[in-house]
């Protein structure tokens, strides 16, 4: 496979976006995303999302000029509109603003609607905690996940990041879905013709599958089973119904150019850090020490940071086949 560097793919990315009609800004911010989650190892966010992204652009699904704006209806609180867009400028106007007024007031939050897919989640939290925060995520999706003992999908996978800083080395990063697996999984299997194991997902009469078409077409298992219903209506809560987005159950998909824009939204809160303990940094350090002291134990993210080094050494090794998908565009 050839060996694409950060910045070359980067670039392939963005161009790709921008022949489809997607500002140069969105673009960038769109590959940056991207190419950071392929570098992480998180392939199901990263270029693979390119081209079906291209598509939507061109059919409407998402609006490739689309200016997020801000606002500020209470002191630490930030209102953003992602007008349909992407999410990636939203987000980014998001954690460009928060860490200031956190530090100002201890505490603020973002709320993000007429949104669409953010990606790998533990990106923008990652990146607050860099700045001195401790950062939370909530993104609804579309709908994915039936409540525990029904059979028709309500809910979506909807992702939550936690992030904090530890001293003198990258932050903590903990990312999950609230699936039994991120549905990037799920997709990337029928895009290439494998089958899921067993457990993953439910066909649409609800039965266990080992399909992965007929797992997109039916519901994905929740983590700890009604545990996972749960949490997953709590984001829904709070980055839906909260910010003022689209319930998964109302939202089109992010997978295909079919219907009107998905209109989900994202809930980011960030704290200060040191806000309520000056050393509220090195007693994340001491607890994270313990649990690297433990043979056979590490840290959440620590494949990921490995990956990532990687990358940024030696590039990424990309299909062929993806390439020409890109430049296709």
């Amino acid at each position: 496979m050839p060996i694409v560097s950060l910045a070359e793919a980067e670039a392939l990315a963005a161009h790709a976006l921008v022949r489809c009609g997607t500002t140069e800004s969105a673009a960038a911010s769109v590959a940056r995303a991207l190419v950071g989650a392929e570098a992480d190892g998180l392939k199901g966010h990263g270029l693979s999302r390119v081209s079906p992204y291209g598509a939507q652009v061109r059919a409407g699904k998402v609006v490739g000029d689309a200016l997020p704006r801000l606002e500020r209806p209470r002191p630490g609180i930030l209102a953003i509109d992602a007008a349909h867009g992407f999410a990636y400028p939203a987000i980014d106007l998001a954690v460009e603003a928060l860490p200031d007024l956190a530090r100002e007031q201890g505490i603020a939050a973002a709320g993000i609607r007429r949104s669409h897919h953010c990606g790998a989640a533990g990106r923008p939290v990652e990146a607050l905690a860099e700045r001195g925060c401790v950062a939370l995520l909530f993104a609804n999706t579309p709908a994915a996940m039936a409540p525990w003992g029904g059979s028709r999908a309500v809910f979506g996978t909807n992702p939550l990041a936690f992030a904090c800083p530890l001293p003198d080395r990258a932050p903590l990063v903990v990312d999950l879905a609230l699936s039994k697996v991120a549905r990037a999984n799920i997709v990337g299997a029928a895009k290439r013709g494998e089958t899921i194991p067993e457990g993953w997902a439910l066909d649409a009469d609800g039965r266990p599958t080992i399909d992965a078409q007929e797992a997109l077409a039916g519901t994905m298992v929740p983590l700890g089973d009604a545990k996972g219903t749960a949490l997953a209506l709590m984001v829904e809560l709070l980055a839906a119904g909260l910010v003022g987005a689209r319930f998964a159950g109302e939202a089109s998909s992010f997978l295909d150019a079919e219907g009107d824009p998905p209109g989900t939204g994202q809930l980011i809160l960030a704290l200060d850090a040191t806000a309520m303990s000056p050393d509220g940094p090195a007693r994340f350090a001491t607890l994270a020490a313990s649990i690297e002291a433990q043979e056979g134990a590490r840290l959440p993210g620590a494949r990921r940071l490995a990956l990532r080094r990687r990358a940024e050494a030696e590039g990424l090794n990309l299909p062929d086949a993806l390439l020409a998908e890109i430049r296709a565009l």
